[in-house]
């Protein structure tokens, strides 16, 4: 059987198991861990495809895999894997690269697409000494400290890697992995960002249901993506932050939509006016994606502007709904 005979049959069984694997997880990191099955599987229907497979139908069977992983909002273009060190499970979908590659560290895109789609291998929480990773400063998470109130206040699993080279990575149709990073240590290089899907699939989400409501959007500028712990308690403006903040654990963002590039929120609600009240349309919008998409319920918070910024948007993924700010049904902050 041919090289090309075989990569076909694999492709095509690895695209309908993840498939299945995704629309029954939902978004979210992907771990290596449980993936020796499904690779054994790949296997046997790699020897069971004979003359009639083609280099067509292995595209289609990549595009079909891709798109199983493009999320609720069909724009994801990036899934972060989380490697273990506890089992030698390699990932499925590492039979596209030949080997067990991607339980290295990096960036591995997949192709033919006629829209782009890598996985992104993270560096494993372990890899931490101390506040740093390399020469990049993190700080210490709550758990790291004391016992968490929840899981989902543990550690993060890992960091994604982000460099010069690299930051422009698109990981879903609006967003790149620059818009995320702390804004901090601006010549240590590399930096490490903690970031979760879902929160990226929210934002997407988010996007087309203003579209969909008739509010024009043209960018969306992340204003705070992940903070690391220290900058979290330490940096820039820390009024209002929560020790636990959301931000710290990648599923968390604070947005405004910027229309015109003037780096501040459109009048998103033809008022004459730029204030909470643009913010609050963005909040409600979340809210409506919540609703829609349970796996993706979080917090939305409504903040006004002042001398350093306008007005913005609060999102998370937190799994629970929870709303503060001005004109919102009070609860729990970010």
């Amino acid at each position: 059987m041919s090289n090309r005979i075989r990569s076909a049959a694999t492709i095509i069984a690895l695209g309908a198991t993840l498939s299945i694997t995704f629309a029954a997880a939902g978004p979210g990191r992907l771990d290596a861990r449980s993936t020796l099955e499904t690779r054994l599987a790949a296997n046997r229907a790699r020897t069971a495809h004979g003359p009639g497979d083609s280099t067509q139908t292995a595209a289609s069977a990549i595009a079909r895999f891709a798109d199983a992983l493009r999320g609720l909002s069909g724009s994801l273009f990036a899934r972060f894997v989380s490697p273990s060190t506890k089992t030698p499970a390699v990932p499925a979908f590492a039979a596209l690269f030949g080997d067990s590659s991607l339980l290295r560290p990096g960036m591995y895109p997949v192709a033919p697409l006629a829209r782009p789609f890598a996985f992104i291998t993270m560096h494993p929480f372990a890899e931490k000494h101390g506040m740093k990773l390399g020469s990049y400063r993190l700080g210490f998470w709550p758990a790291e400290k004391h016992a968490v109130k929840s899981p989902a206040y543990a550690n993060p699993n890992g960091f994604i890697e982000v460099t010069q080279a690299n930051m422009d990575t698109p990981v879903s149709e609006h967003f790149k992995l620059g818009d995320f990073i702390t804004h901090d240590q601006a010549d240590v290089w590399p930096k490490y960002l903690v970031l979760n899907d879902k929160l990226i699939d929210k934002l997407e989400l988010v996007w087309q249901e203003l579209q969909r409501e008739g509010v024009p959007v043209k960018h969306m500028s992340v204003m705070s993506g992940f903070r690391t712990p220290w900058y979290n308690a330490n940096g820039g403006s820390t009024a209002g932050r929560a020790a636990e903040s959301r931000h710290m654990y990648g599923d968390a963002s604070d947005v405004f939509v910027d229309n015109d590039g003037r780096g501040r929120m459109s009048d998103l609600n033809h008022d004459g006016r730029v204030d909470w009240r643009d913010s609050r349309v963005i909040a409600r919008a979340a809210d409506r994606v919540g609703e829609e998409h349970p796996e993706l319920v979080g917090g939305a918070g409504v903040y006004s502007g002042n001398r350093s910024h306008g007005p913005f948007t609060h999102i998370d993924v937190r799994g629970s709904a929870a709303h503060w700010g001005v004109g919102m049904r009070m609860g729990v902050g970010e």
